[in-house]
């Protein structure tokens, strides 16, 4: 007779990997003089288009840390990817930080600051060039970087909210283009 496996207690397997982003002690004055408590920032993914961040405080660190998982597993998202990297340039924006997010050519690599890196990495984005503006606050550069990422669509999204097919699409393009390029000799 086979056997039953019959442990409960099995640690299920995660799909998700994480990354800290940040990790502060943080002081609250109080009457009888300062709290300590920790405030931890982790981002999370499956290296296949979904990746969430997450802020947990409490007064121990693993607890901070437990809770910015479970906050980042309910903040999940998917992202568009076409191949390796991201179908086009984008710009993200979270309070004072700003991201800058561009499509790179295979095999370049991702071209990023720490936190940024975080998102991108666990996103499964390989190929990208990014550059941070504003804020140097590592939760504010990581919640730029996701906000960024949901900005992108790819050519059948971007066809199908406006009615018409891929093929009319590049069709329309390439008649601006045309248009664009016959209006600066006339005016030359």
């Amino acid at each position: 007779m086979p056997r039953r496996d019959n442990n409960k207690f099995a640690e299920e397997k995660n799909p998700y990997e994480s990354k800290t982003i940040e990790l502060r002690r943080v002081t609250k004055v109080v009457k009888g003089g300062k709290t300590m408590r920790f405030s931890a920032t982790v981002a999370i993914g499956d290296k296949n288009g979904k990746v969430g961040i997450g802020i947990g405080k409490a007064a121990e660190v693993s607890s901070a840390m437990e809770k910015a998982n479970a906050a980042a597993k309910r903040n999940l998202v998917d992202i568009v990817r076409v191949g390796t990297t991201i179908p086009h340039a984008a710009t993200g924006v979270f309070g004072r930080g700003k991201v800058l997010l561009m499509p790179a050519v295979e095999g370049t690599g991702v071209i990023a600051g720490g936190p940024v890196r975080a998102v991108l990495e666990l996103a499964g984005i390989k190929d990208i060039r990014t550059k941070s503006i504003g804020s140097n606050n590592a939760t504010n550069c990581a919640k730029a970087a996701l906000e960024g990422l949901l900005e992108l669509r790819t050519a059948e999204q971007v066809a199908a909210i406006r009615g018409i097919s891929v093929n009319d699409m590049s069709v329309e393009l390439t008649e601006a283009v045309t248009a664009q390029a016959a209006d600066e000799t006339v005016s030359e």
